[in-house]
């Protein structure tokens, strides 16, 4: 590694040094070879110290070293114009030194702040004792310094450059004469040549100049390449995954020829920066000019930033006065023809993306701009497709164990866990979730310590996050407003994991909260991620804000904010110590019961979200606060509330296990609530009129085993989503109709007293789900045909009603949408299943076990959806009908009395399904015998396409077995052989 290099990684910013590893040896070019053959190495003896301490970074990329008369104004001026289009900085003396000045010492000084050196080796290149001593400088520096030398054998032969013959020799018998005193520097120069010589160049021989100077270009560029490089992709565990997957799909640098903008997007510290790295270094020789802006949003002069373009590109000479209106209009211009390759790394304004990168048309064709950001809404906005963002992932999303082999690199400097570590190793890899920066900054603070300190910083991790880390990933937070700041301290302390819908509907009403705009803002900025339905943040993000929390007031959690940890709030309503700072407390299960008094929350007047559980009031509660959004209050002890409650603003109330008869009366005016569970409240009897609960979208009633009455009022809340009154074994009866038109779920399951179920409205049109098993009923009404959108309807264990010939069937073939149909244990015995199916279109699932039929209507073959039938413990059946193609599991375990099939496991093969499984065990055998084919899952795929097999039911393990038939039943049969 040369010294300009090494000076170049220590002058890194903070941020990019962690992924950065300086090599165990330095590479030391002594010949500049074909593309194509390998470069010499050479260790140094000790890598820890850097080379030539004393010498400063290198000023130019390359240093020409030629005979003026010979090539100045023709070959020389032509290569020195090509180096220089393709952006590397070269030195030619005309170009730095007046003509007439002595070569000493400035010219000799510009060969040593070079990193390459091409020589032309002309015919009167000897003649010339500028060049010699040039020449004999430039060997001095490729030993000793690194310096890389390419060779141009220009019209002459290079066994003449090494031997000094032709016009060397002639040259030479001259400096003999005139240097008789001084022979040492003769044979210096001799030497000089020799040496040059024998390195492997480039002869221009019979081609064309034009071709041989864009050789000799992309040679230099790449060797140069290689000196510059500050990223030893060797030591960047896993960084080829995003790399592959980055070039493949969003760079496409050789399959398309558009300009293309892209985006590498994701949270502090996640390693933006050091992929974009990667690749600007794989790929800038590609393209014909290249410029890499780091730490872009650090500087907030923006014709600063144009001013470093304009010179990376060359498009600016260092003579001119700087013009930034002229360098705008410098880009427009002279950038259009060219195929450029920019990494603007870690922008964060608009403004800066404007004015230095502007659009596509600013560009030549096959252009590539990369934009690092931890703002995806900025790329956004500056029109980069979605298609082109790169979301850059944490190294646990590559199943490859690379997090614990980046941790383990830098505690033990290999990437093989020791194994009396492996334990707490996995602990603080757990604790990084995959973040290349604190995988870094963990695991080098553990190096070369015992394990009684990896303990002890295991322990106060817990506790106080790792400030190197959080100072990183802090200054995405600090950027954003008030109100976001508030709702990402809310996310971390209470709702990580949450449901974005439920998240929105609790902050909504908060004063100065705009929740829907901010989680967006979150989402974008790469602090928050929403996946599905759910909101989720990182680890190292919700430490960073409960620590945040934690510094409002380090000594008193009742000055805090937010109030998580059971410990801290257990000292704040056993000491009162709470203050109207406190916005949020929620208290998961403490360790053992607990006893407040009657003050516990009187000093906190202003707390908006409350979740308890496991406490006691022995004397009874003096105070809420008014402005509660959540109340969950698992197992409130009491019978009433205190008597100035008014919760007007309570968007969700859960007390299940509370000790109410009836709601309290202080739970009027409840149009904000959105969610009522009183669910496992034993004493509870009847529900409260819901006149006043106007917005109530679910009503969650379960297992109140005592309530018989539901107020006739249910039928006015017709933004109710969820109706759940499962296993309220009193409820004998329910309001004559239900007509509400936003009902999706209805759950009556277990009300065993329930002997009629209402009549259905024409505007249930949205119910899907209707759950009526282990209920009394005898029927279905035949208003169940109202239910136009219903999928999924559990009759199982309704067996009451004896009877032949089931009505409800006819009822419900009228619901065409049905995908999900449980009968299973309902008394159904030949003739109740009714001989046309056909109207079950839509079904896909059908459970008609432990029935006393002996055989099924054969119209079943019409249900041309069907994929799976149940019909365990059908004891009495005796054979099985056609089966629609589309089937692919048939679940008959218990039917002693089955024909075909007895005690065995059949997998039939179709082109339709991929296979059909017939599952005819016994259930005592089933679990040994089927226990290792995972197919009983109705979600299962067919992975097993190809080979048709049995379950040998005498041994415990799967077995392939010659498949000897088809059964008629398949329209598109295809058999396989077993190899």
């Amino acid at each position: 590694m040369s010294w300009s290099v090494f000076r170049r990684l220590r002058s890194l910013p903070s941020y990019i040094r962690p992924y950065l590893s300086i090599p165990s040896s330095s590479r030391i070019l002594s010949s500049c070879s074909d593309p194509s053959s390998e470069s010499d190495y050479s260790e140094s003896d000790d890598p820890a110290t850097p080379p030539h301490l004393e010498f400063e970074p290198k000023e130019y990329d390359v240093f020409l070293s030629f005979r003026g008369e010979d090539t100045r104004n023709n070959f020389t001026d032509h290569l020195y114009q090509a180096l220089v289009d393709k952006g590397i900085s070269t030195f030619k003396d005309d170009e730095k030194i007046e003509i007439g000045k002595p070569i000493s010492p400035e010219l000799l000084d510009a060969i040593e702040k070079s990193s390459m050196a091409v020589i032309v080796l002309s015919e009167n290149y000897a003649s010339s004792t500028w060049c010699l001593e040039e020449l004999a400088t430039i060997i001095e520096c490729m030993k000793e310094r690194e310096m890389r030398v390419l060779p141009i054998f220009y019209h002459v032969d290079p066994s003449d450059v090494r031997h000094q013959t032709g016009t060397f020799a002639d040259a030479f018998a001259k400096h003999e004469i005139r240097f008789k005193n001084d022979c040492e520097k003769v044979r210096t120069w001799r030497k000089a040549l020799r040496e040059v010589a024998n390195l492997s160049g480039r002869h221009l021989q019979n081609r064309p100049e034009t071709q041989f100077i864009k050789i000799i270009v992309d040679v230099v560029f790449r060797e140069l390449n290689d000196t510059l490089s500050i990223v030893d992709e060797d030591n960047l565990i896993g960084i080829t995954y995003p790399v592959e997957e980055l070039s493949s799909s969003h760079l496409k640098i050789w399959k398309d020829n558009q300009v293309r903008f892209i985006g590498l997007c994701g949270m502090s510290g996640i390693g933006k920066t050091t992929l974009a790295r990667v690749v600007f270094q794989r790929i800038r020789c590609e393209f014909q000019a290249c410029s890499f802006l780091e730490n872009f949003s650090a500087e907030c002069n923006v014709d600063t930033l144009l001013e470093k373009l304009l010179s990376d590109l060359k498009l600016w000479n260092e003579k001119d006065k700087w013009d930034a209106t002229k360098g705008r209009a410098v880009i427009k211009k002279r950038l259009r023809f060219k195929k450029v390759l920019i990494v603007l790394d870690d922008a964060d304004k608009k403004e800066q993306l404007e004015t230095l990168v502007g659009n596509c048309d600013w560009f030549g064709r096959g252009s590539r701009i990369i934009i690092t950001t931890k703002d995806k809404h900025l790329l956004e906005r500056h029109g980069v497709p979605q298609k082109n963002i790169y979301m850059v992932k944490g190294l646990n999303e590559y199943n490859e164990d690379l997090d614990l082999k980046l941790f383990c690199q830098e505690a033990f400097g290999k990437p093989d866990c020791v194994i009396d570590f492996l334990d707490l190793c996995n602990d603080f890899v757990h604790y990084a979730s995959g973040h290349p920066l604190a995988l870094k900054v963990l695991g080098s603070s553990l190096f070369g310590k015992g394990r009684e300190v990896w303990l002890s910083a295991r322990v106060k991790l817990e506790a106080i996050p790792n400030m190197d880390v959080q100072k990183k990933l802090k200054i995405g937070f600090d950027a954003l407003e008030d109100t976001e700041k508030k709702l990402f301290l809310d996310i971390a302390c209470f709702f990580n994991g949450d449901y974005k819908d439920r998240v929105i509907d609790l902050l909504e009403g908060n004063r100065y909260c705009y929740p829907t705009r901010d989680i967006e803002t979150l989402v974008d900025k790469s602090l928050l991620t929403s996946s599905g339905k759910r909101l989720w943040m990182h680890n190292l993000l919700q430490k960073m804000g409960w620590e945040i929390v934690r510094c409002e007031h380090q000594d008193n959690p009742g000055e805090r904010s937010r109030l998580w940890l059971s410990d801290d709030i257990l000292q704040v309503l056993k000491e009162n110590t709470g203050t109207d700072k406190v916005k949020g407390m929620m208290l998961n299960m403490p360790p053992h019961e607990e006893q407040l008094n009657s003050n516990a929350f009187s000093n906190m007047k202003r707390l908006g979200l409350l979740k308890i559980c496991n406490v006691h009031l022995p004397a009874g509660l003096g105070y809420l606060s008014n402005e509660l959004h959540l109340m969950e209050w698992h197992g409130y002890p009491l019978t009433s509330m205190p008597n100035n409650f008014q919760p007007h603003n309570l968007v969700e109330l859960i007390m299940p296990r509370c000790r109410f008869e009836q709601l309290p009366k202080e739970f009027r005016n409840m149009n904000n609530l959105k969610v009522l569970n009183l669910s496992n409240s034993q004493n509870l009897i009847k529900t409260p009129d819901f006149s006043d609960f106007s917005n109530l979208q679910r009503l969650i009633l379960q297992g109140c085993t005592r309530l018989f009455e539901v107020h006739p009022s249910i039928g006015v809340l017709n933004r109710l989503l969820v109706l759940n009154l499962k296993d309220c074994q009193s409820l004998v009866s329910l309001p004559n109709e239900i007509n509400l038109e936003s009902l999706k779920t209805v759950i009556l399951s277990g009300c065993s007293s329930l002997i009629k179920i209402p009549e259905i409205g024409e505007n249930m049109k949205r119910l899907l789900e209707l759950y009526l098993d282990k209920t009394a009923i005898e029927e279905v009404p035949l208003s169940i045909q109202n239910l136009s959108g219903l999928t999924l309807l559990n009759l199982s264990g309704c067996k009451d009603r004896q009877c032949e010939s089931w009505q409800s069937f006819q009822y419900l073939s009228a619901v065409t949408s049905l995908v999900a149909l449980d009968l299973s244990d309902c008394n159904l015995s030949d003739g109740a299943i009714p001989g046309d199916l056909s109207g079950f279109s839509s079904l896909e699932s059908l459970n008609l076990s432990i029935n006393n039929f002996t055989a099924l209507p054969k119209s079943i073959c019409k249900l041309s959806k069907l994929k799976f039938l149940y019909l365990d413990n059908c004891r009495k059946l005796r054979s099985l009908p056609s089966l629609p193609v589309s089937t692919q599991i048939v679940m008959a375990r218990g039917c002693n009395s089955l024909e075909s099939y007895s005690n065995q496991i059949v997998v039939w093969t179709s082109s339709e399904t991929g296979f059909t499984m017939i599952n005819c065990l016994s259930l005592a055998d089933n679990e040994d015998k089927f226990g290792e084919v995972s197919l009983l899952d109705v979600h299962f795929q067919p992975l097993w396409q190809a080979p048709a097999y049995e379950v040998s039911p005498f041994h415990h393990e799967s077995v392939l077995l010659p498949q000897t038939g088809i059964p008629k039943w398949f329209s598109h049969q295809k058999c396989f052989s077993i190899s």
